[in-house]
């Protein structure tokens, strides 16, 4: 039987604590900008909403204890702190999709993009990246970026989405985002490292949406 789990929504349209991913989906479905996520304990996600702790994160598998990510904790594992972490998330697939970007040392977003329909979990984090580098540059930012997924990095280094998903009238604005990225790929250098977060060893990457 799965533990339970319960949801902060700091953002959306009724924020506070709830006890099932479907309660916190009504909340932030379709919500531009919303911020939520998962905690082990009703004590821990009410003082999350209360403000009282950083964002939570294993250190260590699922059989980890939680803990804050502390600077102390990043320098343990040798995460670099000045760098921003990108995640994707996705309700089926095909289904609901959005990514996000965060200042790995606080959890503070960066930038949002979703939910968009028919879209598959390895799209957003290909897409994650590619706004990732995008927004880097744009600010001069000469930072590593982090990502989970071993796929995306791969698409980014071939600047090519590898991608099995199929056209529909719904997704006809992500297969846009797709071309647009690739173009933006085979337009532009970068200097900024791409790093794959070890999720086994660190837990899950600040970006994560918290629905595992």
């Amino acid at each position: 039987m799965a533990k339970q789990k319960f949801y902060v929504v700091w953002k959306g349209r009724n924020p506070g604590v709830y006890e099932t991913w479907d309660e916190c989906q009504a909340q932030v479905s379709g919500f531009a900008g919303a911020e939520f996520k998962s905690f082990p304990s009703l004590s821990v996600a009410e003082q999350a909403f209360r403000g009282e702790s950083q964002v939570i994160f294993s250190t260590g598998g699922k059989k980890a204890q939680q803990a804050e990510l502390t600077p102390e904790l990043m320098q343990k594992f040798g995460i670099i702190e000045n760098s921003i972490a990108v995640d994707a998330a996705c309700s089926g697939n095909p289904g609901l999709m959005e990514y996000k970007g965060v200042y790995t040392a606080t959890g503070t977003e960066c930038f949002h993009f979703g939910p968009a329909e028919d879209g598959t979990n390895n799209v957003g984090e290909f897409l994650a990246l590619v706004h990732g580098l995008a927004w880097l540059k744009q600010h001069k930012l000469d930072i590593p970026i982090y990502s989970d997924s071993r796929n995306a990095i791969g698409w980014i280094q071939k600047k090519k989405c590898n991608t099995k998903l199929k056209p529909t009238r719904k997704n006809a604005n992500l297969f846009e985002l797709i071309a647009r990225g690739e173009k933006w790929l085979k337009e532009n250098t970068w200097t900024n490292k791409i790093i794959k977060w070890e999720t086994k060893v660190w837990g899950e990457i600040p970006a994560d949406f918290g629905r595992k």
